[in-house]
């Protein structure tokens, strides 16, 4: 069995693959290697790294959520398909982050406060339920998806990499709402949806820019 001090451990460890630039390492290759360098004036890079800085913050509070509702959920079984899934959304912060250095920028410098909040909303979930936490899962996935379709429509039509990295993490945040709801979590209701996207576009405005 797993020691607090186990925990505290590997919490930290992941924290600072999250946190320190180039610490974390893929699994998988970056979809966006299998396309060449697309022609963008500065306008277009800037637009383009803004959205990509978003998402890689989005993948910052992913890893601090499962983390902390892996720390907290009651059954084994969930546990463990939580750590699975913050172990895939590696994948996609490796992605975000390189291609963001690739369109010559960085990642936002709110990352560690939004890891932290991320975190204690994780446990808090965790802690309450088991189905809760799943339910959160879910409706979190749920506007991961809805903001991954939007920046790949807003996307410079010829930065074909970063379009590439958004379409697959679109079909792996698909796949975790759907093995949220599947495991029994809890369908969030309308008006707490919408309090969701209310946040959610707090902390896009404050990633867009460094």
């Amino acid at each position: 069995m797993t020691s607090f001090v186990d925990k505290a451990v590997l919490h930290f460890d992941r924290a600072l693959q999250t946190l320190v630039p180039h610490a974390a390492h893929a699994s998988r290759p970056s979809p966006a290697r299998q396309f060449e360098e697309g022609e963008l004036d500065n306008n277009e890079r800037k637009h383009a790294a803004g959205l990509m800085r978003i998402n890689h913050t989005g993948e910052v509070c992913a890893q601090a959520l499962y983390a902390g509702q892996a720390t907290t959920a009651k059954l084994p079984s969930v546990r463990e398909e939580m750590e699975h899934a913050a172990d895939e959304e590696i994948d996609h912060l490796v992605w975000c982050e390189q291609r963001l250095y690739e369109l010559g920028s960085q990642p936002s410098i709110f990352n560690p406060l939004f890891f932290g909040a991320s975190f204690m909303i994780g446990a808090g979930a965790g802690f309450i339920s088991d189905k809760l936490s799943l339910g959160f899962v879910a409706a979190t996935e749920d506007q991961v998806c809805v903001h991954l379709e939007k920046h790949m429509a807003k996307l410079p039509e010829q930065d074909q990499k970063s379009k590439a990295v958004l379409e697959q993490m679109y079909i792996d945040e698909a796949k975790h709402k759907a093995m949220a709801l599947d495991a029994g979590g809890y369908e969030f209701p309308t008006p707490i949806m919408n309090i969701m996207t209310k946040v959610s576009k707090v902390m896009t405005h404050s990633t867009y820019r460094i």
